[in-house]
């Protein structure tokens, strides 16, 4: 654990730059192992741009030897990676394994490229932390608060992620709830009306940021009206551009315009108002002409998982379709991507994308984009796992729900 302390101490103390307004890609570090971007070897850009996950309850040895390349990015953890305290009580979480798990993966990274470390604790049902973890209920149950509760929700949300070592949550979900019959977003969104789920939206991402968690709105361009679910299928909207723009894209607009999102992830749903022969992950119209250049957003666009089959036809049996669909969704603007299971198909999505840097100047040229917005956002906020079992007991689990909304 020494060496774990003294790597995750050489992060903390790190002179990053602060955060700024917007989330562009310039990256300026004093430390002596500073990153130089437009020099960095090839084989460490592609791989920066992989956030993967992983099996087992400790930092498997062949990933932490990829974080110590510089060729992985990032990781996320799902409940396969936490254990449990009790037999009695399933549930409950032992809070410094997963600690000391999240600083495992910051102690093997170089310090010049700090890992960022996500995970899904919307509430409700898509939660991969149980108690003593502060359980909420489903973004819905928010829809009639006061923006400012759903703010202070979201910061102790956050400052329990952030002690735990976690530096991203994916929330808020920006989707509209406009489709009764969606079996994948329903009680996951704030409202069926665009303009609430954009303030509440809005007030969450500002609760992360205020506990030193970045945020990542999804399911760009929207979720919300789809009648098959992307794990296993590729669904298709058919609504023309007017209303894409006055339901599904009105939140992210306005969460963009507010400046609350370091990154957005992407839906593998097809519109075909914007691209009807690509979903939105692999389209360059969605990710470059709609995203970067109609709403210039400037932050890191990650992915959903590239083992859904909305991409992956195969589920992520075939890690060949994998790697091909990372390729294209690089090539189309995202800036990191998500391999969210074991196996082979994160290494053989770092081949592909380093094959292809190498044989085409304009792909090596988006891959260093990629990471150096992908950098830049990692640098603000890295992971800060706290080691301490009594200062994590003090730190999470403190506050109830009730206590946060009546303020008592």
């Amino acid at each position: 654990m020494r060496r774990v302390k003294r790597s995750l101490r050489e992060h903390i103390t790190s002179d990053i730059f602060p955060p700024g307004r917007g989330f562009g890609i310039a990256v300026r570090m004093a430390s002596s192992g500073g990153v130089q971007v437009a020099g960095e070897a090839i084989e460490v850009v592609c791989g920066q741009l992989l956030f993967v996950g992983f099996d087992g309850t400790e930092l498997p040895r062949p990933l932490a030897e990829a974080f110590g390349r510089g060729h992985r990015g990032g990781a996320i953890l799902f409940k396969r990676n936490v254990a449990r305290r009790h037999v009695e009580a399933p549930d409950e979480v032992d809070l410094l394994q997963v600690a000391e798990l999240n600083a495992a993966i910051v102690a093997a990274a170089p310090s010049s490229l700090p890992p960022v470390i996500g995970v899904d604790q919307e509430g409700g049902r898509v939660k991969r932390l149980g108690p003593p973890v502060l359980q909420v209920p489903p973004m819905r149950s928010f829809g009639d608060k006061d923006p400012a509760v759903v703010e202070q929700i979201a910061k102790a949300v956050g400052e329990e992620l952030a002690a735990l070592g976690f530096s991203m949550s994916f929330a808020p979900v920006l989707d509209v709830d406009s489709n009764p019959n969606n079996p994948v977003i329903g009680d996951r969104s704030f409202a069926r009306d665009p303009e609430a789920v954009a303030r509440l939206g809005i007030a969450y991402a500002r609760g992360l940021a205020r506990a030193s968690v970045l945020a990542c709105g999804k399911h760009f361009p929207g979720h919300g009206d789809t009648e098959e679910d992307s794990h296993l299928s590729l669904p298709r909207v058919r609504h023309d551009r007017a209303r894409i723009d006055a339901i599904e894209l009105a939140p992210f607009r306005e969460a963009m315009a507010a400046g609350v999102l370091p990154s957005i992830m992407t839906a593998h749903v097809i519109f075909d108002a914007i691209d009807p022969d690509a979903p939105a992950t692999l389209s360059t119209r969605a990710m470059q002409r709609l995203l970067r250049e109609e709403l210039r957003y400037d932050g890191v666009c990650i992915s959903d998982d590239l083992f859904m089959k909305g991409v992956s036809p195969s589920g992520g049996a075939d890690a060949s379709e994998v790697a091909r669909a990372g390729v294209r969704a690089i090539e189309a603007g995202c800036d990191m991507l998500l391999v969210c299971h074991a196996g082979p198909a994160a290494d053989a999505c770092h081949a592909a994308l380093v094959a292809r840097a190498r044989e085409d100047a304009a792909f090596e040229a988006r891959a260093r984009e990629a990471f150096a917005r992908g950098l830049a956002m990692r640098a603000r906020v890295a992971p800060r796992p706290i080691v301490d079992v009594a200062e994590l007991r003090r730190r999470v689990g403190a506050q109830t729900l009730t206590s946060i909304v009546c303020g008592c």
